[in-house]
């Protein structure tokens, strides 16, 4: 997994506790303030660490936000339930789980709508949280393929294709669901949610 900092410089060694508290600092921040108003001066007072102990770790504000939001996601798993269809429920799941929390929901609608004039923006936003993210589904499909759900794959470009078009639909619909339309993504919704992909899958597996 690639890391989300910046390739670390010489001198003092990082702190994992210090990078901890800044990335937990930073999402609080953007609660209480905002994308506008917050500053790297306040993240540094909310940590308890230096300004320049952050400038050390992360070019800029755009960096620091989006790699505060891609810790949260981190914490998503891959849930051995026995199907195909109860792996994509708990994982559906977790992922609403942690778009309710204030934290997620303020640090990932900010940085798409900062990321909307900022090309590098979204290209930092895509390798850290879209393409880290894709390993759940192809975990998935990987599984399903050694359980006989899903036939094997042999062609590379079009299963990246299609790794590509189910982490889409699942993050998109979630998303959608919970900060846009601002409904609950509850096991009812996540389990027609799961029908449709997995009809999907199954017509493309044709």
């Amino acid at each position: 997994m690639q890391s989300r900092h910046p390739a670390s410089r010489t001198g003092r060694p990082r702190s994992a506790a210090a990078d901890t508290a800044i990335l937990a600092a930073t999402r609080q921040a953007l609660v209480d303030l905002g994308w506008s108003k917050l500053t790297l001066s306040d993240v540094a007072v909310r940590a308890g660490v230096a300004k320049t102990t952050l400038y050390r770790r992360w070019a800029g504000k755009n960096e620091l936000v989006v790699d505060a939001v891609a810790e949260l996601f981190d914490e998503l798993t891959l849930p051995d339930r026995g199907s195909l269809a109860a792996d994509i429920e708990g994982v559906v799941l977790q992922f609403a789980a942690i778009l309710a929390r204030p934290e997620a929901r303020s640090g990932l609608m900010a940085v798409v709508a900062e990321a909307t004039r900022d090309e590098a923006l979204r290209e930092r936003i895509r390798a850290s949280i879209v393409d880290r993210q894709k390993r759940l589904v192809i975990a998935g499909r990987t599984r399903a393929q050694e359980r006989g759900e899903l036939p094997p794959e042999t062609d590379a470009e079009r299963s990246a294709r299609a790794v590509d078009l189910i982490f889409d639909m699942v993050a998109g619909s979630v998303v959608h669901r919970t900060l846009v339309s601002n409904q609950p993504a509850d096991e009812e919704w996540v389990h027609g949610l799961t029908r449709v992909l997995l009809s999907g899958l199954a017509a493309s597996a044709r």
